[in-house]
């Protein structure tokens, strides 16, 4: 079929033959993608009538039901084991705490599945099938007789029967499962749908990750204000019905968006390769690195712009042995029956460094996970001890203050996309605006803020709860609001990060690093509860966090963290003033908008 592809007239509307030379690229990349991706039917796609924002907004819609679901659940899970199953506050903590971990550490398993084995469509459809259970199952909990909190006929109880706690845990962590899979794939599917090799969707994908967080923090803002209303003051049954039956019809809506899709098909283990790098050092070890890095192995270019050529670099230049072309390889057959484990191409090397130089930044920003547990365990319980009343008839919901936390995430996102970001773009160059570590550092900036404030706050609490005063709700608005200006940077800057300097055949495992970012920082705040109430009960000593708020001192807890943050931002800033950001080199392809008609040179890398 050299020289003729099947494409879209678009003036005539209709499908047919079309002459191309076969000697240009040009109109191929005109009419279609080649960057590995592949439409429903399992061809090479058409860019006018696939992706871009047309597929995005489906999985936007999907994401927003998602995180309406997941804040409607952990915005006042520490409210319903405290008032409903009748925890103390440090075991609720920890209860939310653990589950929090577990929903954000899973995503390593179902990244791994999804760019290994089934794809990121299906693990997105078959973890949103099994987060509409587990709502089912919480919505039974409350309905059916024999699985209510106190049984088929108390209301109240003072100890909840062990079977709904059976079946509420047994609903929480089948969310907790689905989110696994549907987190790490869901956002890099949608990133996906952006061609990087085209100038215009890779500028669009940039934006795309900002208008996600809008998304979220959408779903965030109707979870904790509506949600969180129905299950304080109508029933906690009705909220989880509510949240089963949008759930179904979000999956009905991203089933539509099939045919709009750009698939990328799963290649086997994203591991292996990096073994392969590590097996074939190990394996040249005492060879010598040549000094001119062209001599290094790279797999011949296949004439298309598919996938991604890394350029070399000399960091962990160690590495570079497992590319080295010994003497029996050096002729062209021997390089095609080349074994994988003796011989690496430098893009395979460079991937594997990049993997290396990602870990103490992900170290490093494990801090930022704490600092966001806060705003669903400790800033949520102070709310419900201070007085929500606006007026005789309405009082806020505790949990329904972390709608500060969206309102304060979508200004600075918006703020920065449309405003920052053109200015940025002008004064340095960059399309990105600033660098990412720098964008996630400032976010760790506010963050020792907001301990500041609610350090403060939480003091002037305590204070008046001595004097028999209960303080205004409205003293938690700073540190919520500010908490989500941190998030509009860091939680963003760690979403593209991870996103774009890992492999591409390891994208959605990217995702998984960032959301284990936040789930062990989960499990990180219930670790340093047990140690500071440890040590603080050291000679006769009172414990920090005790069974209510009453017996604690949040105070000291939100002072000890801000050190933490202190001492993590300045090893952050070394890493980030060394860090060397991926360099793709990619072929010179003329880029022609199908939009404007305006014809652009592709040659950089990014």
């Amino acid at each position: 079929m050299e020289g003729r592809m099947d494409i879209h007239d678009e003036k005539h509307g209709e499908r047919g033959d079309f002459e191309i030379p076969s000697k240009s690229d040009e109109n191929v990349t005109k009419f279609q993608v080649h960057d590995s991706s592949l439409d429903y039917k399992g061809m090479v796609p058409l860019r006018a009538s696939t992706g871009s924002w047309k597929a995005s907004f489906f999985i936007i819609a999907i994401e927003f039901s998602e995180r309406l679901s997941y804040f409607g659940i952990v915005a006042n899970m520490i409210t319903y084991m405290t008032k409903v199953m009748h925890q103390d506050l440090e075991t609720a903590a920890n209860s939310v705490n653990i589950w929090s971990g577990v929903a954000t550490v899973m995503p390593l398993l179902g990244g791994f599945l999804a760019d290994a084995y089934t794809g990121r469509y299906f693990m997105i459809l078959f973890s949103a099938i099994l987060y509409a259970m587990g709502l089912g199952v919480y919505t039974m909990s409350q309905y059916i007789p024999s699985l209510k909190p106190c049984g088929a006929t108390s209301t109240t109880c003072e100890n909840v029967s062990k079977v709904h706690e059976l079946v509420y845990f047994l609903a929480a962590y089948l969310v907790a499962l689905a989110t696994g899979g549907y987190k790490p794939c869901l956002e890099s599917f949608g990133a996906d749908q952006f061609d990087d090799n085209h100038s215009k969707e890779r500028k669009q994908k940039m934006s795309f990750f900002n208008w996600w967080n809008i998304a979220l923090c959408s779903g965030l803002l109707c979870g904790v204000t509506l949600i969180v209303y129905v299950q304080d003051y109508v029933s906690w049954g009705l909220a989880f019905l509510i949240l089963t039956i949008t759930m179904v019809v979000s999956v009905l809506i991203f089933v539509l968006g099939r045919p709009f899709y750009r698939y990328k098909t799963a290649v086997g283990s994203p591991l292996t390769p990096l073994l392969q790098v590590l097996v074939a050092t190990v394996a040249k070890r005492k060879l010598i690195c040549p000094s001119n890095p062209s001599l290094l192995y790279e797999a011949p270019s296949s004439g298309k712009v598919e996938g991604e050529r890394l350029g070399h670099t000399n960091r962990l230049r160690f590495l570079d042995k497992a590319a080295i072309i010994e003497n029996h390889e050096s002729n062209e057959a021997a390089l095609k029956k080349q074994n994988p484990w003796r011989l690496a191409t430098v893009t395979q090397v460079e991937e594997f460094k990049l993997i290396i130089a990602m870990a103490p930044i992900w170290l490093s920003s494990l801090v930022f996970g704490i600092g966001v547990a806060q705003g669903t365990t400790f800033f949520i319980k102070q709310g419900s001890a201070m007085d929500r009343k606006i007026s005789k008839h309405f009082e806020i919901p505790a949990a329904s203050m972390a709608t500060l936390i969206a309102l304060g995430m979508i200004t600075t996102i918006a703020f920065y996309d449309k405003v920052l970001l053109p200015y940025l773009r002008r004064v340095t160059g960059n399309e990105r605006g600033i660098n990412i570590l720098t964008r996630i550092g400032i976010g760790m900036v506010v963050l020792i803020i907001v301990m500041i404030v609610a350090a403060l706050v939480e003091r002037r609490r305590l204070e008046a709860s001595m004097d028999g005063r209960i303080m205004s709700v409205y003293w938690l608005i700073p540190q919520f609001l500010i908490l989500g200006i941190g998030d509009g940077f860091s939680l963003v800057g760690m979403q593209e990060y991870f996103y774009d300097q890992v492999p591409n055949s390891m994208r959605s495992l990217g995702m998984a690093f960032y959301l284990s970012v936040i789930g062990i920082g989960s499990f990180m705040t219930s670790f340093l509860i047990m140690v500071v109430n440890q040590v603080s009960r050291m000679n006769g000593g009172k414990k920090w966090i005790g069974k209510d708020l009453k017996h604690s001192r949040l105070d000291y807890f939100y002072w000890f963290l801000m050190v933490i943050f202190v001492m993590n931002l300045c090893v952050f800033v070394l890493l980030a003033k060394n860090y060397r950001y991926k360099s793709v080199q990619r072929s010179v392809v003329i880029v022609e908008d199908c939009f404007d008609g305006e014809k652009k040179m592709d040659l950089g890398g990014v």
